[in-house]
């Protein structure tokens, strides 16, 4: 039978990425085509399904059929479940831990300028979307986070090298180098998210350039992750 063929129906039917060694694994031993046949066959399948409303993408975690991103807002009118949204905290966390990755909750907080929740934590982790990659060699050894593949799943690239530059996103990469340009002064202390909530007016009228310094790095941030969610796909 021809590879192609088999190749197809194989990865049509998964229902989840799989590489080329995991499809090689499939055949019989005795009848495994090589890895180059099967990349021969997935290059001639992409093609067949060029002009198609589902197309076979390649992901971090192998190959995947899945509908094409400009038709997936009609597709997902079939299914009740609405996808889940996500708080700009929560995207804000994420944007700081894939384009500084490792990073620690510390790291996090001197950038944001307010405490990280645990559940913001604990959701990244749960969804599989980061992970503990190291600690740091400091007191209390903090955990040190960083993105998985899939996170590169669900977003849909194959690397970190296909999320927006920092040049794309104006301003992240001073907002990544300073810190403290994200919060109106350097904080001796984290602040909760209410507590900045309140002080936020008071202390730019005080120091309007500070002020201006903080808009600008909340901005900042809030490109990156709004480029992030733009990533997302609907196929999750």
């Amino acid at each position: 039978m021809e590879i192609k063929r088999v190749v197809e129906a194989i990865l049509f039917a998964a229902n989840r990425p799989l590489t080329c060694k995991q499809v090689q694994q499939v055949f019989p031993e005795i009848e495994q085509p090589e890895i180059a046949e099967i990349l021969t066959a997935i290059e001639a399948i992409q093609e067949d399904y060029r002009y198609r409303p589902v197309e076979l993408k390649q992901i971090a975690s192998g190959y995947r059929f899945q509908v094409r991103k400009e038709l997936s807002r009609w597709v997902s009118r079939l299914f009740e479940e609405k996808p889940p949204k996500y708080s700009r905290a929560l995207l804000e966390t994420l944007a700081i831990i894939a384009y500084r990755q490792p990073a620690t909750r510390g790291d996090i907080e001197d950038i944001r300028g307010v405490s990280v929740s645990s559940s913001i934590i604990h959701t990244l982790l749960e969804r599989e979307w980061i992970r503990v990659v190291a600690h740091k060699e400091v007191p209390g050894r903090p955990a040190l986070y960083g993105t998985t593949k899939q996170f590169l799943d669900y977003f849909n690239i194959t690397s970190l090298d296909e999320l927006p530059t920092l040049q794309e996103i104006q301003g992240l990469d001073v907002l990544l180098d300073n810190p403290s340009i994200a919060t109106t002064q350097q904080p001796t202390q984290v602040k909760s998210e209410e507590q900045e909530t309140n002080e936020q007016q008071e202390t730019t009228g005080d120091h309007p350039e500070a002020g201006d310094r903080a808009t600008q790095g909340a901005e900042t941030l809030e490109q990156a992750a709004e480029a992030i969610a733009r990533l997302s796909t609907a196929t999750d």
